[in-house]
């Protein structure tokens, strides 16, 4: 299978016979740079004994990386049906150890693609990046097992991501990524990667569940509420926003602003005040 994929025509020219380009409205940012999606695959944990799911393989540059990494089996979902003909020579190639889903991956319920454990690796669209990394934080926390997450955001989301209290990034998506995994920045990547080029340059992060944080948290939805709550006028204190609560018994004065309470914070707020 590793030979079929390897032999197959470069990704751009297989693009160009398809017809297939880069949709503005999709947020579709293509990546050919070969030791780039190899360096994304190779990153992925364990890769060789997990199944991985994709979401937005476009012309399958990085699709093609995690199989000839050794991925046992590829989930894609791909919603542009214009890349549909590329990617089912991809699909000819890889002796059934990729699966072709062409749907939104908003709408997709992951729980039925009928893996028991899997990681996720994706070279993120731009416009549907956050959403979807929010859902899947979701869905580990009610116990899915998505044993990995290694993608592709923009360089300022990779910051929010992994950012710290305190830090100019630090927001909704860090206290929900860090209350149940561990996240860290990989490697950044130039704009000058991507067909067409953004305006912005991107990182590779990558987010581990980790199973005893999880454990502490009963209900992320509570948590997500509280900090678009308080994250949502960040300059303001927090008693500013929330009157009538006494801080004390949190061991807070009510004079602190959301950006210098820690994620754990959060979630005893949520727990006591939703």
């Amino acid at each position: 299978m590793t030979d079929k994929v390897a032999n197959l025509p470069p990704v751009s020219e297989m693009m160009r016979a398809c017809g297939l380009e880069p949709k503005k409205q999709l947020g579709q940012n293509f990546l050919f740079d070969l030791n780039l999606t190899g360096r994304i695959a190779r990153s992925v944990p364990n890769i060789s004994t997990t199944p991985v799911v994709e979401v937005g393989p476009g012309p399958a540059g990085l699709t093609r990386a995690i199989l000839m990494a050794g991925a046992p089996r590829v989930i894609a979902i791909e919603k542009d049906r214009a890349a549909m003909p590329l990617l089912s020579e991809l699909v000819s190639a890889a002796d059934g150890k990729l699966e072709i889903i062409c749907d939104d991956a908003l709408r997709i319920d992951f729980s039925a693609l009928g893996l028991n454990e899997y990681a996720i690796c994706a070279n993120l669209p731009y416009n549907v990046g956050t959403e979807l990394l929010i859902g899947w934080l979701q869905k580990i926390a009610n116990g899915e097992k998505i044993k990995s997450l290694t993608l592709m955001f923009q360089r300022e989301v990779a910051q929010r991501i992994t950012a710290r209290p305190g830090d100019t990034h630090y927001g909704r998506l860090a206290v929900l990524t860090s209350l149940i995994a561990d996240a860290r920045i990989l490697f950044d990547v130039p704009n000058t990667a991507f067909v067409p080029r953004p305006r912005v340059q991107s990182a590779v992060v990558q987010i581990i569940p980790n199973p005893e944080k999880i454990s502490k948290i009963t209900d992320l939805n509570k948590i997500e509420q509280i900090t678009a709550k308080l994250f949502g006028q960040r300059r303001k204190m927090i008693r500013g926003i929330i009157p009538g609560v006494d801080w004390a018994r949190f061991g807070l004065s009510g004079t602190e602003r959301a950006e210098n309470l820690p994620p754990e914070m959060f979630a005893t707020l949520a727990e006591n005040l939703l």
